[in-house]
């Protein structure tokens, strides 16, 4: 579900008119449906209603304290990666015990923040960061829980910038390892080391990659209390996929179908983290047509969006369907951008002084011209969080649509919130 759709040829954000909602904020500009992030939330949440897990949001999908607030309300926990994101989670008045802290390279300030918080598990994800966590804890005077990342050695089948479950990669320990780590500190009295913690990759477009992981990791938990180890924590990640070029994307259902025979009955208390399958249909990104050239034989349409705004195009070759806002007649067959036929093909392109600075190649979109409002649709997910101000650019506004109700959630920034922190 998501309620971006097309009436009398102009797109709408649900009651809302896109062409409209531009024009009062500029561009470019995150539109995002409160609708759909419910919607999608709800789904994923009854689809795995049967192991009563912890649903964890991914902040790092997308970080606005509104949309953050808006699904707590929905009745989501937070994950997080960054003493950041802590920050923006507590903000939106997340419960501390209702969320997990991840992260490669915590520092110690970071540890420090999150043990006086009370979060409710660290997922730690090295020897050394358990070691350092344990020690902090001490010197805090509370006991966390601590939950130890492993990689399962599954290929996600996902682009390697984002895959995160093999082995070679810089996230967690290896499963040979973990049965070690369990030994030599599940007794210590500073911390409780009961959980083990895998995340494959994003998107993960297979649900039997999971089966295969958790059947390995289950395999280690099944060890661990051979051991005397009280395992009794699993959080299964996220990584869940979204519409991109299609309906590509297995339901909450499907995964769910592969995922809760398997945890069933084990006597664990499971957590999960999603993040792309609940806010990335529920975005897009509009940006407005500055020129249109020819360059040879390749046609562009230059537009005031760029790689500071979207950079996945530049750093995965993601695709975004990239569609007019008003576009009369001409209205999109689907999602999947190579159903288009019909038009001449284009690169879409932002005004960054990089060749690299595309939003889309080769598509074919109806004829535009200077003032057109083009639409890229999956944008909710990593698109304004991973944002920048790379050639001084200010980064983006961002409106929450509610039914009719169209809330300014981000203001654009300004050149002086950009040189502000430079007047030392």
């Amino acid at each position: 579900m998501d309620l971006f759709e097309y009436r009398n040829g102009a797109l709408c954000a649900e009651a809302a008119d896109v062409a409209r909602i531009a024009d009062d904020h500029g561009t470019p500009l995150y539109i995002y449906s409160a609708n759909t992030l419910r919607e999608h939330y709800r789904r994923f949440a009854a689809a795995f209603a049967e192991l009563r897990p912890l649903v964890c949001f991914s902040v790092k999908s997308c970080q606005n304290i509104h949309i953050l607030r808006l699904l707590r309300e929905a009745g989501s926990g937070f994950d997080v990666v960054s003493g950041g994101e802590l920050e923006r989670a507590l903000a939106a008045g997340a419960d501390p015990a209702r969320i997990v802290y991840a992260g490669v390279g915590k520092t110690d300030a970071e540890i420090r923040a999150a043990l006086k918080a009370g979060i409710h598990v660290f997922n730690v994800e090295s020897e050394s960061e358990l070691i350092e966590t344990a020690a902090l804890a001490g010197a805090v005077g509370v006991r966390p829980t601590l939950a130890l990342r492993v990689n399962p050695d599954v290929d996600a089948e996902t682009h390697e910038y984002t895959t995160t479950g093999r082995k070679e990669t810089k996230f967690g320990v290896d499963l040979e390892v973990a049965r070690d780590v369990f030994r030599r500190f599940a007794a210590d009295p500073r911390v409780s080391l009961s959980g083990l913690h895998l995340h494959l990759g994003s998107p993960v477009l297979s649900p039997q990659a999971y089966r295969v992981a958790l059947e390995r990791v289950l395999e280690l938990v099944d060890a661990l209390r051979r051991d005397g180890v009280a395992v009794d924590t699993l959080d299964a990640g996220g990584g869940f996929g979204a519409h991109y070029r299609g309906d590509e994307a297995p339901s909450a259902a499907r995964y769910a179908e592969v995922i809760v025979p398997l945890l069933r009955g084990r006597g664990l208390h499971v957590i999960l983290e999603p993040g792309r399958s609940i806010a990335a249909n529920a975005g897009i990104l509009v940006t407005r047509v500055l020129h249109v050239k020819m360059s040879g034989s390749k046609r562009f349409v230059i537009v005031d969006g760029s790689m500071t705004d979207l950079i996945r195009p530049a750093l995965y070759g993601a695709a975004h369907f990239a569609w007019p806002v008003q576009a009369g007649a001409h209205l999109p067959p689907s999602r999947d951008a190579d159903a288009v036929t019909g038009f001449e093909p284009c690169d879409i392109v932002g005004p960054v002084c990089e060749s690299g600075d595309f939003l889309a190649r080769d598509r074919r979109i109806p004829p535009v011209r200077r003032g057109d409002l083009i639409a890229l649709y999956t944008t909710g997910a990593y698109g304004m969080s991973m944002s920048s101000q790379y050639n001084s650019r200010p980064r983006a506004a961002e409106v929450l649509v509610d039914g009719s109700a169209v809330r300014l959630i981000r203001r654009r920034e300004t050149m002086d919130d950009l040189l502000a922190p430079e007047r030392v």
